[in-house]
């Protein structure tokens, strides 16, 4: 079953837009007369000239700084419009007419007194009780960027984010640790009013693959309950609420072209060919024939180096003169650096916002589209660290495509899986050239939203939000004919074949009242509103093709739809604009529970005090203080099954059946049901400090932060009998997250020659701990790769999540490791499971971030830190592969790595769970350095400027872990990734 496509395909989406972009440039203003402006930019407390404000154009590149004098001077076209920044003063913007333009900047908060997007509206940042941090344009990581999520790694307190290697990547994303153990720990997700899910349609990189980061305004993170209650159900792990950009009436056309170079960054410490022909000489000299006449990297072979382009192209302007509308148009080719790895984007965005009724009513209209292409390359990183570098990668009489491979022909005259080494490894290099795994998939999403604010009482607004988004994949995987694959009966040689399709489709509903009114001394602002939200999905996969046996039939599912259903309410009150009160209150209905568990309620509320203004309104030094508190409660239900509460039945295979006199039926086998499971939730209480210091020229804040979630979703054992499982997802246990959280911002440097320095810093303190299990029972998790259901990872009552569960390695009196020799830490003369303690997690106690940027004149240099102390990860690459017993592995020589000689381990079995291989996996990263030049003389007619940048993505890591690097997944087990490149890259961008 294939399902039919989206409608709207990428060539006809296109030129419907180009005709769109044609309309609103012959609608718009043709560019103005090119003149020069200048003028004085004065204070408006004292009226003192301002040295080093910004002057530029808006929506280009191009600009100037004012002088010692406050004088300006710039090259511009009649009506454009001149934005004046400088910290500690309000942005402001005027529209050139005439050759003199004098302006008078007033003092203000700067980044305090930014508006941002909150739950269902908008908060001024100064003014907000919750915790919550906004990030702009303007401070976006730069660079390589080709998901949204890289936009703001490191730039946020408390969010964590773990990006893969591979080309269009997904990430693992944190807000303060998460809140569960075994439902979902991820934020929702929110674009521009509409949540998505968190997980994507087969074939998909990942969720947020498909939306061009180009398009993002700004990220607005919401971290503690009282600024999430409002979403209830979803919110216990954080918000993120992702606004793209919105059309202005300007006409600005924008066009950027990048370029990048990727390379392999770092390689596991293996034998070379030569190095291992001496080991097997000094340690195996009887296996000396086996080895091969070659000298082969094999990691180097599985890589390339690869080439990236990116472009985009936005126009922007008023329709017809009256409608804003944005155009953007996205084209991303990334090659990962693993050989067949491919990632394609190609996107369109269109925002329209015209006004009706002297604009009583305001409409937002916001449609994407992504056309995603992607080629997967199955991991083979654990295949080239161990296969023998003496062996070619390709042999001119191998009969599976020319690739070497282990084989004898047994000559029985059949050629089939009988003539094949026993167990013998494949070529990496061959699995992945020998493959095709490709993906198509599309997206259409956005929404529409209605802002109408009644004449008769201007005070209230009613909004209705419609959003929508539909996923449709589709993808084929083919194996070679000429590969070591298989198919019974007859086990010959025929490759694989198979297909499947994904769809997805998520519908939103919202509407919700707000009243707003400022009096004397009080203002007061209140909203109400449902929320209604409805997922739907199914999948199809054809099985083997190849394979006409029975149980390789297709199979089709369809998810029971979920619905999600919300009421909600919040009131803001202030008084003199220095005391803050915030309460909401939300209930949340989801189809996952039964009736009688089937809704959850989730109050909140905060306060802050503008402490300067009342204590110290005065000061030199505290330009800014204002002390918060808040308190909530948050839930969760996301556990991926839809219908738990309900009796299932799971059809066994073809082959299953049971035979009732005459008539034979297949299998229908009942499975686990929890028809009392109920809402998971956390309660989240915090206290912070929000800080400006001279002027705001440097401005900050700190928090405290303390999480309990309660009836934890977990999946558990079951007494035998009691179910139609041994385990299964059940209401069990209590944990808690505290830490701190520190952030600031300046500039370090404001100088009347143009040169400015910014920085930011922050950085989280986290510490986790479980409370609570059922019955005080462990609960094993965290498998490994090395003998069979191994668990190197355990949840126990007092400690952290995710502690590792080793055995305590015993040394001789050189400091060398005794193989299979571990403390008797219960004293019973048996070294067993009993005698395995916690020791160490893969969750790192303090993350840090650091941004600097520097402006000098017509130059920028702008690059970023982060930091992890406090990690340890547990090696599985060593503890699986570094004993000398490997050399010869499944009936054929094998690489092992260097390290194996520090511990002279011979047997896998003996050392697996040795605390050994936990290392200490600190790092400081520097993730991306820029350096950019601003054109601001245009180079032909129409322009308005150029920027020029290159730069280093993943430039350097510190750290004393032994493996590739120690950013890794799986709560710190370590057993292989997909490298992060080091890419370098050049870009150019016109302003028009």
């Amino acid at each position: 079953m294939m399902r039919t496509k989206l409608t709207m395909g990428t060539k006809s989406l296109c030129s419907w837009l180009c005709s769109l972009l044609l309309l609103m440039a012959v609608s718009t203003e043709a560019f103005g007369q090119t003149m020069t402006v200048r003028g004085v930019v004065s204070a408006a407390s004292d009226g003192g000239t301002l040295p080093g404000v910004t002057v530029s154009v808006k929506n280009t590149t191009r600009g100037t700084f004012t002088n010692a004098e406050g004088r300006y001077e710039l090259s511009v076209n009649a009506g454009d419009v001149l934005v004046f920044s400088f910290v500690g003063f309000e942005t402001l913007e005027k529209t050139v007419a005439t050759g003199t333009l004098d302006v008078v900047m007033a003092e203000t908060a700067q980044a305090l007194g930014d508006v941002v997007v909150i739950g269902y509206g908008t908060t001024n940042i100064k003014d907000a009780t919750g915790s919550m941090e906004a990030i702009s344009e303007e401070d976006f990581n730069k660079g390589n960027i080709v998901t949204p999520e890289s936009l703001l790694n490191g730039r946020v307190a408390g969010l964590t984010i773990n990006q893969g290697g591979e080309p269009g990547a997904g990430s693992t994303i944190r807000i303060r640790g998460g809140a569960s153990l075994n439902a979902s720990n991820d934020p929702l997700i929110i674009i521009n009013g509409l949540p998505i899910e968190n997980t994507s349609v087969g074939g998909s990189r990942s969720v947020l693959s498909s939306l061009n980061p180009n398009e993002i305004e700004s990220f607005t993170v919401l971290k503690d309950a009282s600024a999430t209650a409002i979403y209830g159900s979803r919110a216990s792990n954080g918000v993120i609420i992702i606004t793209t950009k919105e059309a202005q009436d300007q006409l600005n056309i924008t066009l950027g072209m990048q370029t990048n170079v990727s390379q392999l960054a770092n390689k596991f410490d293996v034998f070379s060919a030569d190095e291992y022909r001496e080991l097997i000489n000094e340690r195996r000299p009887d296996l000396v024939g086996d080895l091969g006449d070659a000298n082969t990297d094999w990691q180097e072979e599985i890589y390339r180096t690869g080439v990236s382009t990116n472009f985009n192209l936005s126009a922007e302007g008023s329709l017809f003169g009256k409608v804003p509308t944005r155009i953007g148009l996205n084209r991303t080719d990334q090659e990962g650096i693993r050989l067949t790895s491919e990632f394609e984007r190609s996107a369109a965005t269109l925002n329209m916002r015209p006004s009706f009724f002297d604009d009583a009513l305001k409409v937002s209209v916001n449609v994407n589209y992504s056309l995603e292409k992607n080629r997967f390359a199955s991991g083979q990183e654990g295949n080239a660290i161990t296969f023998d570098p003496t062996q070619p990668v390709y042999d001119d009489e191998s009969p599976f495509g020319g690739y070497f491979q282990y084989y004898q022909d047994n000559n029985d005259g059949v050629w089939d899986v009988n003539d094949l080494t026993p167990f013998a490894a494949w070529n990496p290099v061959a699995n992945l050239m020998q493959t095709e795994n490709r993906s198509t998939v599309n997206r259409v999403f956005g929404n529409i939203k209605l802002d109408y604010t009644l004449p008769f009482f201007p005070e209230l607004t009613a909004t209705v939000n419609l959003g929508y988004d539909e996923q449709s994949g589709e993808g084929f995987s083919r194996t070679s004919n000429e590969s070591p694959v298989t198919q019974p009966p007859d086990q010959l040689f025929l490759g694989s074949s198979s297909e499947y399709t994904s769809y997805r489709v998520n519908r939103l509903f919202d509407g919700y009242l707000r009243y707003a009114k400022e009096l004397t001394r009080f203002n007061v602002e209140g909203t109400v509103g449902y929320s209604f939200q409805k997922f739907k999905d199914d999948n199809w996969s054809s099985g083997e093709l190849l394979n006409d046996q029975e149980d390789s039939e297709p199979v089709y599912n369809v998810s029971p739809d979920l619905v999600l259903i919300g009421l909600f309410g919040r009131a803001n009150l202030s008084m003199d604009n220095k005391y803050f009160l915030t309460l909401s209150y939300r209930a949340d209905g989801t189809s996952r529970f039964a009736e009688d568990n089937r809704w959850g309620y989730f109050p909140a509320a905060a306060v802050s005090w503008k402490i300067n203004e009342d204590l110290f309104p005065d000061s030199d030094v505290f330009s800014t203080m204002k002390i918060r508190a808040g308190w909530g409660i948050t839930g969760q239900q996301d556990i991926g099954d839809r219908d738990i509460y309900l009796p299932r039945y799971s059809i066994g295979l073809p082959t299953s059946q049971y035979q009732f006199g005459n008539q034979v039926l297949q299998v229908g086998v009942p499975i686990f049901r929890n028809d009392v499971i109920k809402w998971e939730e956390t309660m989240t209480t915090n206290i912070g400090v929000d800080f400006g210091l001279f002027n705001d020229r440097f401005f900050g804040s700190v928090e405290y932060f303390y999480k309990e979630s309660k009836d934890l979703l977990t999946n558990s054992a079951i007494a035998d009998g009691s179910n139609f499982s041994n385990a299964g997802i059940q209401n069990l246990g209590n944990f808690t997250t505290q830490g701190v959280e520190f952030s600031i911002n300046g500039d370090i440097i404001r100088s009347n020659e143009g040169f400015n320095w910014n920085v930011n810093y922050n950085t989280t303190f986290i510490t986790q701990e479980i409370t609570k299990l059922a019955l005080g029972a462990d609960i094993l998790a965290g498998g490994i790769a090395g003998g069979t259901g191994g668990n190197i990872q355990l949840h126990r009552v007092g400690y952290s999540p995710y502690m590792f569960y080793v055995h305590k390695q015993v040394y001789d009196e050189t400091g060398m490791p005794i193989e299979g020799a571990y403390a008797d830490l219960n004293g019973d003369n048996v070294i067993n499971d009993e005698d395995r303690y916690l020791h160490r997690n893969g969750i790192p106690d303090v993350t840090m971030g650091f941004l600097s940027n520097m402006n000098y004149k017509n130059w920028n240099l702008s690059f970023n830190l982060r930091a992890a102390l406090g990690q340890y990860n547990y090696n599985n690459v060593n503890s699986v592969n570094a004993q000398l017993a490997n050399i010869k592995l499944n009936n054929v020589l094998s690489n092992i790595p260097v390290s194996t000689l520090d511990s002279e381990f011979e047997i896998t079995e003996n050392v697996i769970t040795s605390d050994y291989y936990i290392e200490e996996a600190s790092y400081l990263k520097l993730d991306n350095i820029t350096l950019g030049y601003n054109f601001t003389n245009p180079w032909f007619k129409g322009m308005k400027g150029a920027n020029l940048s290159a730069g280093v993505q993943n430039v350097f890591v510190i750290t004393n872990y032994s493996g590739i690097d120690p950013e890794v997944f799986n709560n710190g087990i370590d057993n292989t990734i997909y490298p992060r490149a080091r890419t370098y890259f050049l870009a150019l961008k016109f302003n028009f």
